[in-house]
């Protein structure tokens, strides 16, 4: 009797450990990322921002352990395995719906919070926004609802385009609603939509290359980690083919992209780190309600727009909560 009641002690302290071991234990957070490690250095502090307002400081009183895709999503169900079977406190899955979608899968007792680029409600990984229920909740970025609003930005910073393509990882979770918005957002503006695989890191080259032949004016790069991983070679690309671009994030435009209109990514991820925070200090996913975003970010890099020979309406420039000259 005295062993199987350790086992079931030390089963439950697995769990969650920081609860019941608080001064025995540094508690400890996975961080399991589809992206890259180098395109979410500057984002990160915003998520350590959140975690101090509930007292917790990386390296003093809690531990992150972070794993790092790269864009390779493949990785990610061994991500979450390893700290699914170890006594971490709880799971901060990001980069992608696929690295909470695994996480979910691999444990029903830790807490995860995560980013949702999807619907987490019509996929599962939630109950309801409200009342999560289970062991996950997060904040949401819109990524898909957005598209349209692009599509309008770039089509006002460059009438002209009569065709605009959309760089595209078809390997991407969130891919197919994104498809479902795209087309009929073009249609209604009366231009035509063309796509731009990128599945593996050869695709790009081929892809910018083939605008000029598919009559593209303007391009819209779709918000995902395995492209996001590679924001320099994209820049890069777009400036060699002169393409005017408008991209999901703030760094793509403080890099040298020509335009940007997303979510504060800062501030989803400073929310992120305050449920991190509630709940090592005992609340309960089922009970925070996944967050919407409510801060919109247009950046607009006028000297990017120079150097393709554009000059930036003013009604854009009006509406821009950054421009970099």
């Amino acid at each position: 009797m005295r062993r199987r009641a350790f086992i079931a002690s030390a089963t439950a302290a697995a769990a969650f450990p920081f609860r019941v071991g608080a001064q025995k234990r540094m508690p400890v957070i996975g961080y399991m990322s589809g992206g890259s490690a180098s395109f979410y250095a500057p984002i990160l502090p915003a998520f350590r921002d959140g975690l101090r307002e509930n007292g917790f400081v990386e390296g003093e009183n809690v531990t992150i352990e972070y794993r790092w895709a790269e864009g390779d999503y493949d990785r990610l169900p061994g991500f979450a395995a390893e700290f699914g079977g170890r006594p971490v406190n709880l799971i901060a899955a990001t980069g992608g719906d696929r690295a909470s979608g695994e996480a979910k899968k691999a444990t029903s007792t830790i807490p995860v919070v995560f980013t949702a680029a999807g619907d987490p409600v019509a996929d599962g990984r939630v109950a309801s926004l409200a009342r999560p229920g289970g062991n996950l909740t997060g904040v949401s970025f819109l990524t898909s609802e957005l598209y349209p609003k692009r599509l309008e930005l770039v089509s006002e910073m460059v009438p002209q385009a009569r065709t605009i393509a959309f760089l595209v990882n078809p390997n991407g979770p969130t891919i197919q609603r994104a498809l479902r918005d795209i087309a009929p957002a073009a249609a209604a503006r009366g231009t035509d939509s063309e796509l731009l695989n990128v599945a593996i890191e050869a695709d790009f080259e081929a892809a910018f290359a083939s605008l000029k032949k598919r009559g593209a004016g303007a391009l819209v790069v779709t918000t995902d980690p395995f492209i996001d991983a590679r924001i320099e070679q994209v820049i890069s690309l777009a400036a060699r083919y002169a393409i005017p671009a408008i991209y999901g994030f703030r760094q793509f435009a403080v890099s040298g992209g020509l335009i940007s209109y997303g979510v504060s990514i800062a501030d989803v991820y400073r929310q992120l780190g305050i449920y991190a925070g509630k709940i090592l200090k005992g609340a309960k996913p089922a009970d925070l309600p996944v967050e919407q975003p409510t801060k919109f970010e247009l950046v607009i890099n006028v000297k990017t727009a120079k150097t393709l020979g554009l000059t930036v309406p003013q009604s854009l420039l009006a509406r821009a909560d950054e421009v970099i000259e």
